[in-house]
């Protein structure tokens, strides 16, 4: 029974963190023209300073972004992505996230 009860746990647990990473691929597309110029408008920056966005783990750019918005996060080009990702909703993050984590 223990082990059951620990399983359907794991599980749910499992479901709920992918869920709340979800996000809508085509809106963050149509978002994601605000980061072409520095990022590139595939994901790629062409600066090298710059971070690829592509194929980054969906999770972190949440976490990131999340992190620019509350400026919890500085140092390089914090303040122009605090500027960037504070006109940003929960949903337009979680969204770009998910554009960005599916190119490959």
């Amino acid at each position: 029974m223990k082990k059951l009860l620990l399983s359907s746990l794991t599980l749910a647990l499992v479901t709920l963190s992918f869920n709340s990473f979800a996000g809508d691929i085509t809106a963050g597309k149509a978002k994601a023209g605000m980061c072409a110029g520095c990022h590139g408008s595939n994901g790629k920056a062409m600066i090298p300073t710059y971070p690829n966005l592509a194929g980054q783990n969906q999770q972190y750019l949440v976490s990131a972004l999340k992190a620019y918005k509350s400026k919890k996060r500085n140092g390089g080009q914090a303040v122009v992505m605090q500027g960037m990702a504070g006109a940003l909703s929960e949903v337009d993050i979680d969204n770009l996230a998910a554009y960005f984590a599916s190119i490959k």
